[in-house]
């Protein structure tokens, strides 16, 4: 026979939990619509103990968004084996998946939320970019990037974010095609730098060698030479 009496939760408990509750709110609304008071009602408790433990909405907000940014970051994690371009198709779609899940928190973000300004904020975006960045460029197996591959993979990763903001609204473009749209983007973007630079033509070159017939990257190919006809 249960008692109904709720457990108390440590301070970090509590913290972790009123984060959690803070992302999911800011994640179906722009975090600016989002008060004090709902996040607390949501949590269960009190105004005066949400402020407990956040100075502040920016600080709640900050926090939320540290746990998104690790969480997005996570999504260009992908293993080294396989084709390239299906490598990136998996990870388009887990960054799509990211882009559902918290649509108007990810769109505030990127446009400015309440945190505008705010260090931390920007940090934190800027390791998310940081961390796709390694990780494309671990996949194209290079440790030192020239100047035009660095150009290809971070116009690349603000294309993804632009694409993704343009989709959500109002959502006009099914959602799988674009996400091979941006691994065809990716590979255009590539090409066009090997025509006039070696070394990116060497990369590019060993990519395509292990791309098989049904790869994206193939798919492009065919379509490109279908519209030359």
């Amino acid at each position: 026979m249960t008692t109904g009496v709720r457990r108390r939760m440590g301070v970090e408990e509590r913290r972790q939990q009123l984060i959690g509750v803070a992302l999911d709110l800011f994640s179906r609304r722009s975090p600016d619509d989002v008060s004090i008071d709902e996040i607390a009602s949501a949590a269960g408790i009190s105004r005066p103990l949400v402020y407990h433990y956040f100075p502040g909405k920016l600080s709640l907000y900050e926090a939320a968004l540290k746990r998104a940014s690790d969480d997005l970051a996570e999504r260009f994690v992908e293993p080294r084996e396989g084709p390239l371009g299906a490598r990136l198709l998996r990870v388009m779609r887990r960054f799509f998946d990211f882009v559902d899940e918290h649509g108007p928190g990810f769109s505030a973000l990127m446009r400015g939320g309440p945190s505008v300004g705010s260090t931390t904020t920007n940090a934190l975006v800027d390791g998310v970019r940081q961390a796709a960045y390694l990780q494309i460029l671990s996949h194209l197996r290079v440790e030192r990037p020239s100047a035009r591959l660095e150009l290809v993979v971070r116009s690349w990763i603000s294309l993804a974010e632009a694409t993704a903001l343009i989709w959500l609204d109002g959502r006009r473009i099914p959602r799988a095609e674009l996400e091979v749209q941006l691994v065809h983007d990716f590979a255009a973007l590539a090409a066009v730098s090997a025509a006039s630079d070696a070394e990116m033509a060497a990369v590019l070159r060993s990519a395509l060698s292990q791309e098989p017939n049904e790869s994206p990257f193939a798919d492009l190919v065919t379509r490109l030479v279908a519209l030359a006809g």
